[in-house]
């Protein structure tokens, strides 16, 4: 069995988002994008609920 690791929202906005002009977003980005299959590969990976309906539904809707 998997150690579970809470997702912040954050990490999934960079996951999701366009690639960013601004260099420390876009390294975050970047980051996140190499990091993103060590963390699942590793760990069961979850969200809040709550954090999901309240942050996440704010996003564009066809980055979902």
């Amino acid at each position: 069995m998997k150690k579970r690791l809470y997702i912040e929202t954050t990490v999934v906005s960079y996951l999701t988002a366009k690639p960013s002009r601004d260099i420390m977003v876009a390294g975050h980005q970047e980051a996140t994008r190499e990091l993103w299959p060590k963390l699942l590969a590793k760990y069961e990976t979850y969200i809040s609920a709550l954090v999901f309906v309240e942050e996440a539904r704010r996003g564009a809707s066809e980055q979902v």
